[in-house]
């Protein structure tokens, strides 16, 4: 799937389906959380939540103090639909609409969040572009947290074929300049009420 595809994958998805008829939707997104606390990461310390859409962490980023928050997703509809529920708060954030894998900018993050949206790339080249665009957007010593479908979890998501990983695989993509942190498997109850097993693993950047 090409850029363009995934523009118009995603736009529909976003524009026919609620926040809660999707499957990777969370009241709270505890592991997210919990990951980015446990970090010891400074309420102003520069966030992007990639693949965010109208996830809910950017409201819970907010409500704990951070105030340089990024969210990057292809969809100009699931970021309107976030802008739209924050309301004035929406202000506060900093709104890209962009495919993760090609974006350029000049900014460094010091947290590179990405919950379930890496293993919908899965040509060698994508996933190659992705790590290249983390390497040059992440600060040195900064912190790389991605969630993932585990080799146990589903092989599609959304009518999409996904790329599995395991705690070697993941952190082996990223081992030239990252040295992880912790990696764990969660499951992840989807509002259908099936079980989903993520793979979460943090990575800090070390050169």
């Amino acid at each position: 799937m090409n850029s363009v595809e995934r523009i118009n994958h995603w736009e529909t998805i976003y524009k026919t389906k609620t926040q809660q008829e999707v499957s990777w939707y969370q009241p709270i997104p505890s592991t997210s959380i919990d990951l980015i606390l446990g970090n010891q990461t400074q309420k102003n310390s520069k966030i992007i939540d990639v693949g965010g859409g109208d996830s809910l962490l950017v409201d819970f980023l907010l409500d704990n103090g951070f105030t340089s928050i990024s969210v990057l997703d292809v969809s100009t509809t699931a970021i309107e639909r976030a802008k739209s529920r924050l309301g004035d708060r929406a202000r506060l954030v900093n709104w890209i609409v962009d495919d993760a894998s090609t974006y350029h900018s000049n900014e460094k993050y010091d947290v590179w969040h990405d919950r379930a949206a890496f293993h919908f790339f899965t040509s060698p080249s994508d996933i190659e572009a992705y790590v290249t665009t983390v390497n040059k957007h992440l600060n040195e010593s900064g912190l790389l947290i991605l969630g993932t479908f585990s080799e146990s979890g589903p092989e599609k998501c959304s009518g999409i074929t996904i790329q599995q990983y395991s705690e070697n695989t993941l952190s082996k993509l990223f081992s030239a300049t990252f040295q992880k942190l912790k990696c764990f498997t969660v499951d992840h109850q989807t509002p259908f009420k099936t079980q989903q097993n993520f793979l979460f693993c943090s990575f800090k950047k070390i050169s």
